[in-house]
């Protein structure tokens, strides 16, 4: 049995996270600000089935509140944290920039700093499949540069995993992060596709079909997500002996650091990707095709072979089977 806390707990994959570690018997401290990005009554939906059961304790507070992280580092003792609290969503990061910087820069660094003074085990942190950006050699593999990012939540991201590192090399703090690829399932964001289109169906709505529905995204169920986060964060992080100055490998390091991608390792077209949802409904879209938005990016994949080596574990719930169980459970939760 283990403490853990988890930042951005009353989210999609900080909720899924929280209960599978309270379904081995773990312990959990959730944080979450609550803010709203999205509706508010859905995290407070995902915090009251946390609340309820045993084992879970919740407090609301900012990441970038400097004095209440401390607190919270000084009054509790974890065995690891997983940072999963963000300011999200591509292309918010165009319209509200200063939010990204608040949640995922200096909220990222209170975080380490309670890291780093109380001695924590293991830091998992959330990255994103976004820091790959200009990058078109595909699957992307964790040892592959990543310094062309196109839009400014994927250069918070990969700002993280470069913060990570310095304090695993200058504290001996073990890192892992994790580069999810576009993430879907029963309680999701109401700002992703896959929401996004459902309600508009059922309601009668066009939907938005960007680059025409060419685009191809490595849809990752979310309990897939959940269970590759926890097989993560019982293997603590290690500096890989081989490593080579002359020969930099991004995905690992000299110090206790590591980077996976956990994702499906199966893209699909947008256009496939909608057919999965209209059969799943039942009914038919009505479609507006536009073309790419700025910051996008036309095509991820992940090679999730590192994670699968380590771990023993691949992501594998077939897309339509996920927007299956998506698509009931919206059914269920808005009585649609």
């Amino acid at each position: 049995m283990a403490r853990y806390l988890v930042t951005g707990a009353a989210g999609f994959i900080g909720s899924t996270l929280s209960h599978r570690f309270l379904d081995r018997g773990d312990t959990v401290i959730g944080i979450d600000n609550v803010n709203d990005y999205y509706e508010v009554t859905l995290k407070e939906a995902r915090l009251a089935r946390l609340t309820a059961r045993d084992n879970f304790s919740f407090q609301k507070m900012e990441l970038s509140d400097r004095a209440a992280i401390e607190g919270l580092f000084q009054r509790e003792q974890f065995d690891a944290v997983i940072n999963l609290a963000a300011q999200a969503g591509v292309r918010y990061s165009i319209e509200n920039p200063h939010a990204y910087i608040d949640a995922n820069i200096v909220g990222f660094t209170n975080i380490l700093e309670g890291c780093r003074h109380q001695k924590v085990g293991h830091l998992v942190f959330a990255s994103s499949s976004s820091v790959y950006g200009a990058n078109t050699n595909m699957p992307f593999s964790v040892h592959q540069n990543v310094d062309h990012p196109l839009s400014l939540y994927a250069a918070t991201k990969k700002a993280n995993e470069l913060m990570a590192h310095t304090y695993a090399n200058l504290y001996d703090l073990p890192c892992t992060g994790l580069r999810f690829f576009t993430v879907y399932g029963p309680w999701g964001r109401p700002d992703m596709a896959l929401f996004l289109f459902t309600k508009a169906i059922l309601e009668g709505r066009p939907i938005d079909v960007f680059n025409e529905g060419k685009m191809r995204r490595d849809f990752t169920y979310v309990d897939d997500i959940a269970e590759g986060v926890m097989r993560v964060t019982d293997r603590v992080a290690r500096p890989n002996p081989d490593w080579s100055g002359d020969s930099p490998d991004p995905g690992t390091s000299f110090s206790p650091y590591k980077i996976y991608n956990i994702g499906n390792n199966s893209p699909v077209e947008l256009s496939y990707f909608i057919e999965c949802i209209e059969d799943a409904l039942g009914m038919k879209a009505k479609k507006n095709l536009l073309p790419m938005q700025p910051g996008d990016v036309p095509a991820t994949f992940a090679d999730v072979s590192d994670l699968t080596a380590d771990t023993g574990f691949k992501p594998a719930m077939p897309i339509a089977e996920g927007i299956r169980r998506f698509i009931a459970w919206y059914r269920e939760y808005y009585k649609a």
